[in-house]
């Protein structure tokens, strides 16, 4: 079979997506690649189709048992033997996979990277026709990356163990020119074409909320999305099992997941959610990378994580079918205590020399400062997302908070002149907060400890709202003004920028959300729950919808398979949309592909039969 054939008959699809095509070309012509592809952009079938057609094994490297299973398992239910190798396997169970693999029978295998140059992996390898290495998740390989795995920097070692060097194709979907410089270097690429699609994903709406209580923010937002699945990511272990505690009390089918719990029932909770016996997830960052659940359709975070890499892979992993989902961040500046906790006490890098170690710690420590902007920005969010990673907009995406609320321009030049006075006349000696205590007239014991009473700025801001005072102190922060150090006590400090100002040379004018307007003896309107309707879905289908949901869950649990594995939600709503009435009419659903059709297009025929009937009767 070609490329198309192999698209539509195991896939499901008519055509390829953005740079799929582009890359699988490369592949085929035997070259190097490395893809750098938002989440939901289909990198999976980039190795996957080409694997098909080369003539022997393709090892797809990969960092998560999670992601193994969930891969292998989607390829075999399309109809295609697929096997991945790792220590869940038991010895013997291991040991067949070998077998069966020295045999020929899987064109993939996926295979942990700390597995790669083990005796009995590498005799393998060594004697197999290996004709593509395949690295997924491959910002994994680079110290600047926010999942650095020692064990990926053993991947070009065992490539050069092999008796011929076979295409090596990497693919990730966040990395800074940095990290991508790694990627190339570190893996050995060879002459390798290199295609980015772009960071964008445009189908996910972007928010950062202050709630006072954040757990009732976090229980009202999920009152208001019943029925729809999603997850909940704290930063400690302790928040998972208190939210989710919380949740289940107040009626939530909700689930956790963190590191802290045992294999069973970290194992149970993750099926649980996959399979949709309980939507709602709660974790820490543990959990994640590689579930390919496409039905997710918001992700919360119930505080700030330390990175902007970070924060965009957990938050991707909502909307995967392209349909829309929302990222809300609840943020409090105890999220930068905590994280800066996690950076000083880490003990992931171990194995680093002390001189390498300091300046990934220097690194981490800036990464939580651009991390922390982001939660303080008046800018568009996406726009703030994507200039991280190197690609740059027109700073208004219509489709985050920022965009949607109304701004107004402010010159803040006198006060912005008192704080970086307020920092020149302490001799850049203390941290924020005792800046804005001190502009602000603050009567603390600290403030007279430091002297800082009797400061020439002491109490000249004393009628700006605290608040107000924060956000012009992010601003010039952000915008280069003044900026801070790193270290556990982190200083406030001057910068070129702060001249300008002080001498009248720069005025200082920023974006500040327009106060909304009061209206006396009006109460405040309760917000209308949202029909939980899939995108694309007229109101009349809904019935139809459900019955697919239905049968596809009956599926699921015949086949022990999560539903979307079946089909996505996607796929049931353009089934709703054609009404297939034959398998040529099925066969053109996203999706549907012959082998699929063979497996269940019958009985999804069926049901939209008999759906279609009862709705022409009701």
């Amino acid at each position: 079979m070609n490329k198309y054939e192999i698209l539509k008959t195991y896939f499901g699809y008519d055509s390829f997506r953005g740079a799929q095509e582009i890359l699988i070309d490369q592949i085929l012509s035997g070259r190097d690649v490395l893809g750098i592809m938002p989440t939901g952009a289909g990198k999976s079938l980039c190795y996957q189709i080409p694997a098909l057609m080369l003539d022997g094994i393709t090892l797809v490297i990969s960092p998560l048992i999670s992601l193994m299973k969930d891969q292998v398992g989607s390829l075999n239910q399309a109809g295609i033997h697929a096997a991945y190798l790792n220590s869940s396997l038991t010895p013997g169970q291991y040991r067949k996979a070998l077998s069966y693999a020295r045999q020929g029978r899987y064109p993939i295998i996926y295979v942990a990277p700390e597995r790669l140059l083990t005796p009995e992996f590498l005799d393998f390898a060594r004697n197999a026709r290996i004709s593509m290495v395949a690295v997924d998740e491959a910002h994994c390989v680079s110290q600047w990356g926010q999942d650095f795995r020692p064990g990926y920097l053993r991947i070009a070692d065992f490539i050069r163990e092999l008796p011929a060097r076979p295409v090596v194709s990497a693919f990730t979907a966040t990395a800074t020119r940095e990290v991508r410089d790694d990627i190339l270097e570190l893996l050995d690429l060879r002459d390798p074409a290199v295609t980015s699609t772009g960071f964008d994903r445009g189908n996910l709406y972007f928010a950062v909320e202050t709630p006072r209580d954040r757990y009732g923010a976090v229980k009202g937002y999920i009152e208001e999305h019943s029925g729809e699945s999603g997850i909940v990511y704290c930063l400690t272990r302790k928040q998972v099992d208190e939210v989710c505690g919380h949740l289940i009390r107040d009626g939530f089918p909700a689930t956790r997941y963190h590191a802290g719990l045992s294999d069973e029932e970290r194992r149970k909770n993750q099926e649980d959610f996959i399979y949709d016996r309980a939507p709602l997830m709660v974790a820490t960052n543990a959990f994640g990378m590689g579930i390919d659940k496409s039905n997710v359709r918001f992700v919360l975070h119930y505080g700030m994580p330390k990175n902007i890499e970070s924060y965009y892979q957990e938050a991707g992993r909502a909307g995967r079918d392209g349909e829309p989902a929302e990222c809300i961040l609840y943020y409090s500046g105890q999220d930068v205590i905590t994280n800066r906790l996690f950076i000083e006490n880490n003990r992931d890098n171990l194995e680093l020399d002390p001189e390498t170690a300091e300046l990934v710690r220097g690194r981490d420590l800036d990464r939580l400062k651009k991390m922390t902007f982001y939660c303080c920005t008046n800018e568009c969010l996406r726009d703030y997302i994507l200039r991280y990673f190197g690609e740059y907009g027109s700073n208004y995406c219509g489709n985050c908070a920022n965009c949607r609320k109304e701004f107004e321009t402010a010159e803040v030049t006198e006060a912005a002149r008192i704080m970086i006075g307020c920092v020149k006349a302490c001799g850049q000696r203390y941290g924020i907060n005792v800046i804005l205590d001190t502009v602000r007239g603050a009567e603390t014991e600290k403030l007279r400890q430091y002297r800082m009473t009797e400061n020439p700025c002491f109490g000249s801001l004393s009628r700006v709202p605290a608040y107000r005072l924060r956000q012009i102190m992010n601003h010039l922060l952000l915008n280069g003004y003044l900026e801070t150090t790193d270290g556990s006590y982190s200083v406030v400090k001057l910068t070129e920028r702060s001249e300008d100002v002080l001498c009248g040379a720069e005025t200082v004018t920023m974006k500040m959300a327009k106060e909304p307007e009061r209206r006396p003896g009006k109460a405040r309107e309760a917000k209308k729950k949202k029909p939980v309707l899939a995108s694309g879905l007229r109101e009349g289908d809904e019935p139809m919808f459900e019955k697919l949901r239905s049968l596809r869950a009956a599926i699921a649990r015949e086949e022990k398979v999560p539903p979307y594995i079946v089909f996505s939600d996607k796929t049931l709503v353009h089934m709703c949309i054609v009404r297939p009435s034959d398998k040529a009419e099925m066969l053109t659903v996203t999706g549907v592909g012959e082998f699929k059709y063979q497996k269940y297009g019958e009985r999804f025929l069926e049901c939209v039969r008999e759906a279609g009937k009862w709705n022409s009767t009701s």
